[in-house]
């Protein structure tokens, strides 16, 4: 087999998996985690395993909960009546 093939499938299989973990879900994520870490694997790799194997359940968007958190806070003081400058951001021709 000729050795540019070799390094474009594991790169295309790196590739692949990358793209799978960050778009399953947390639930899946952990799951997986969890069941890898029954193997034996390096320092680095077992602690990132372990850290996604003890993650919570939150709401599975990791980190989209705290900027909504933010935007509740927002729409309290803006409820209260108080006013608030709009800003216009021109664009830059074309």
């Amino acid at each position: 087999m000729n050795g540019q093939l070799v390094v474009v499938a594991l790169v295309v299989a790196a590739c692949a998996v990358y793209a799978a973990w960050t778009l399953a879900p947390r639930a899946l994520r952990r799951r997986a985690a969890t069941a890898l870490l029954r193997r034996p694997w390096p320092v680095r790799i077992a602690r990132f395993l372990e850290r996604h194997a003890a993650a919570d359940d939150g709401c599975a968007c990791d980190g989209c909960d705290v900027a909504d958190a933010k935007a509740k806070a927002k729409a309290k003081t803006t409820a209260r009546g108080e006013a608030h400058p709009i800003t216009f951001h021109p664009r830059p021709p074309r």
